[in-house]
């Protein structure tokens, strides 16, 4: 039971989430009818993730996925011969994750959490792979969320990100704006200045919009996403900057 005391950044990053919807629940009731006609429920990769691997842009190596939902990009990474941990907050996603690899015979460490509970080993991630995660992410929880990243990348690590493109898809709110709405109106669209804004410390690889992928197809894809592949840059580099 909280004493709804504030005495840490951490008291007041939990007082703000408490304002919101309990994000859980509602992936839960999302995922638990499998024939909805939702885009990423085709049991496909993205293709730019695809595309990276392809270029040599990414290699096999321990990946990180944060919002895995049903699996679809874990899998391909395990295909590539990547060990994965795959994370959701929802119970009925990672099931079907779960199933899916099960069918596609290959190994997927899935866990049910809310990414910011997950307890990261430092540098322990080649990869760290967002597919529509980060949108959903309340203002707040961005400082969480790169201090993730720093923690759990190896130095040169990636980390790519699909995300709502601003005047394409998602909400175009101040972040002022959310807290007054109390509502992230289903996901937040991001300017490519915002996104370069917010990763200003990762070295932008590529940054482009999501190419169209006919379904059924091998491969996903939707123009309303930006897909970009950051580089983290060396704690050298940093220092000097």
């Amino acid at each position: 039971m909280t004493t709804e005391t504030i005495s840490s950044v951490e008291d007041i990053l939990n007082m703000l989430d408490s304002f919101f919807r309990e994000e859980g629940n509602w992936w839960d009731e999302f995922y638990a009818d499998r024939n909805k006609d939702i885009p990423f429920f085709v049991n496909a990769p993205d293709e730019n993730l695809a595309q990276y691997f392809k270029d040599q842009q990414i290699a096999a190596g321990r990946v990180l996925e944060l919002g895995c939902g049903a699996g679809r990009n874990a899998i391909f990474m395990a295909q590539q011969g990547c060990t994965v941990d795959a994370i959701d907050i929802s119970p009925e996603a990672v099931q079907w994750g779960i199933e899916r690899a099960k069918t596609s015979n290959v190994e997927v460490n899935f866990q049910c959490s809310n990414i910011f509970d997950l307890h990261i080993e430092s540098e322990a991630y080649d990869l760290i792979y967002d597919s529509g995660c980060f949108h959903h992410i309340l203002p707040h929880r961005r400082v969480s969320f790169l201090e993730m990243l720093n923690k759990g990348l190896k130095p040169g690590g990636a980390f790519a990100l699909v995300c709502f493109a601003a005047g394409e898809m998602g909400a175009e709110l101040t972040d002022w704006e959310v807290y007054r709405e109390r509502s992230l109106k289903g996901g937040l669209g991001y300017t490519e200045e915002k996104i370069k804004t917010i990763f200003k410390d990762f070295e932008t690889i590529e940054f482009r919009p999501m190419q169209k992928m006919e379904q059924p197809g091998p491969l996903f894809g939707e123009p309303f996403l930006w897909t970009v592949l950051f580089r983290e840059k060396t704690k050298d580099i940093l220092a000097t900057s």
